[in-house]
């Protein structure tokens, strides 16, 4: 099979570029930078029509993980990417062979703040999304979904907390605070969450290029629920950081979020600011879902259990 993987220079989209090509699909790749993948690659914008055309031309499939994934930045930078780039994914689709597209999103477009338990993946709720990341992906699955018909097939895939040895998002903003100590406890840190190791997303993934499912949703995660104190004291751990333990009131981490976010704002800052009000909803609030349905559909099992993947990340930062 050909197909097109955008967003492959990130940890998750360089993964599933992998896996593909070594099942002996044909695959080409797209993003803004030259990934590590072996195989076709196209550079540029995902936003770009003509851009995305070329790549996607001939193709059978298409994974779409390009985004911009931050906390920071104008809502102009996030619409183009991930809702304008969605659209034009989704158009050069539909003008060429693709017959299936595999829509990355997030748990986070159906977060209104509350905790999540045991939940499926609920509608997208742009109006209630927390944050511009959170509500620019609610709109650009809307947009995905919207396009699914008898001629193509679409799928929305919401990986949940997605880390791995080499990931600098998650595990690296971890450990850089864990190692300055500026990664504090917030509340108790006795909610439960669930994570996703990169290779259980992954196959995940690629089951979903294949599966006989499509116009819903999914959430992907590990299915093993932890205290979110746990799992921060693990990844920094298998780091070799010191693991937190100055606790935050979550009433105190909001005004303190607030705050920053504020001061971000004014000052146009684009470094990782370090609290959000959103950061410290998800610190403090329980998110982990009901798995039945994504196994049933996407014919998928986690094949890395979480002990497993800490022990991999220690491996990985082993001196």
């Amino acid at each position: 099979m050909k197909v097109l993987v955008t967003g492959a220079s990130g940890m998750l989209g360089r993964g599933v570029a992998q896996a593909l090509l070594e099942r002996g699909d044909d695959v080409t790749v797209l993003q803004r930078r030259p990934s590590t993948v072996d195989t076709r690659q196209v550079l540029g914008d995902v936003a770009d029509a003509p851009v995305v055309a070329r790549a996607v031309a001939g193709c059978e499939a298409v994974v779409h993980l390009a985004a911009k994934v931050d906390v920071v930045g104008p809502w102009t930078e996030y619409a183009r990417a991930n809702v304008d780039g969605t659209r034009v994914v989704v158009e050069a689709a539909r003008g060429a062979t693709v017959r299936r597209l595999v829509n990355v999103s997030s748990p986070s477009v159906a977060h209104a703040g509350r905790s999540l338990v045991g939940e499926g993946a609920g509608p997208a709720d742009p109006e209630r999304a927390r944050g511009s990341y959170a509500r620019s992906k609610a709109l650009a699955e809307r947009v995905a979904l919207a396009a699914d018909s008898p001629d193509l097939a679409v799928v929305s895939v919401r990986p949940h907390l997605v880390w791995g040895p080499g990931d600098t998002q998650l595990v690296g903003r971890i450990i850089e605070r864990a190692r300055t100590g500026r990664l504090p406890v917030i509340a108790t840190g006795a909610a439960l969450i669930d994570t996703t190791y990169v290779d259980n997303a992954v196959d995940a993934l690629v089951a979903a290029v294949d599966a006989d499912v499509h116009g819903e949703a999914l959430v992907v995660s590990n299915g093993e629920p932890r205290p979110v104190g746990e799992v921060l004291r693990r990844l920094c751990e298998a780091a070799g950081v010191p693991a937190p333990t100055r606790h935050v009131p979550l009433r105190l981490a909001l005004v303190a979020g607030a705050v920053v976010e504020g001061v971000w704002s004014v000052l146009d800052r684009r470094d990782t600011p370090p609290l959000t009000r959103f950061l410290a909803e998800q610190l403090a609030t329980a998110h982990w879902f009901d798995q039945r349905r994504t196994r049933t559909a996407l014919g998928w099992t986690p094949r890395v259990s979480l002990d497993e993947g800490f022990a991999a990340l220690a491996r990985h930062h082993a001196p």
